[in-house]
């Protein structure tokens, strides 16, 4: 049987179905929200992600693709668009992993991980899909020092974006960093494990990975004209080795 996992989940998105695909099955789409990939726009394509190859290619309705590793591991991922009244759409994702090798002592970490970051991202889209959409990014991602894999890093990064224990989605919050301008921001997500922070150019995610007992990093996706992506990492990474000195 091995050690399996599948993740559901459906959301309603303020998007037409086009703009949902081109948001999920797109290399720049999915920058705007999860995480740098190039996706070659055909079944039998490439996904550099694993590396995948697509399974299905219909679009806007159907995407999916699948990564194995000798039959040994595999995981796949599946979109489902479904176009509704108003303009908006649900989608329907799939994820599904199956490790058919030597037990994983890991395995519980693993997919508590995959299910809480795979609610995130999806939260993600949403801001994505309601404040910026269509508009091209940047992305901007660093990792905090080993010591940030500790049982209280992530209540120190808290405290140092300057939120305050009962702090709660919709707050405010300016974060001054040593090297940018000063920003003010929203707070659009918040769980013991993430932090969502939008402003009016920028979607600032933080995660709280030493959960799992990996170092605390953050991505952000910047949708500003003038964004300089190497000057803003370094500032971001310089913040992170400050934060835990």
């Amino acid at each position: 049987m091995g050690q399996e996992l599948e993740i559901r989940r459906e959301n309603e998105l303020p998007a037409t179905p086009e703009q949902v695909w081109e948001a999920v099955a797109t290399g720049p789409g999915n920058l705007r929200w999860l995480y740098p990939m190039e996706i070659e726009p055909r079944e039998g394509g490439t996904v550099s992600r694993g590396p995948s190859t697509v399974m299905v290619w219909d679009p806007p309705r159907r995407f999916a693709c699948r990564y194995s590793n000798d039959e040994q591991f595999s995981t796949s991922l599946e979109y489902g668009i479904d176009g509704c009244d108003g303009g908006s759409s649900v989608l329907r994702t799939v994820i599904r992993w199956l490790n058919k090798g030597a037990v994983d002592q890991y395995w519980a970490y693993k997919t508590d991980a995959a299910e809480k970051h795979a609610t995130f991202y999806h939260h993600t889209l949403e801001q994505y899909l309601r404040y910026f959409n269509g508009r091209s990014a940047t992305y901007v991602q660093a990792q905090g020092p080993p010591v940030s894999a500790e049982a209280d890093a992530f209540a120190v990064l808290r405290r140092s974006l300057g939120l305050a224990e009962d702090a709660a989605e919709g707050d405010a919050v300016r974060l001054t960093l040593a090297e940018l301008d000063p920003l003010d921001a929203v707070v659009d997500y918040l769980t013991p494990q993430f932090i969502g922070l939008r402003t009016a150019d920028g979607l600032y995610r933080f995660f709280g990975r030493n959960a799992w007992r990996w170092p605390v990093s953050l991505s952000h996706h910047l949708f500003g004209d003038d964004v300089d992506q190497g000057k803003t990492e370094h500032a971001w990474r310089a913040w992170l080795e400050r934060v835990f000195a």
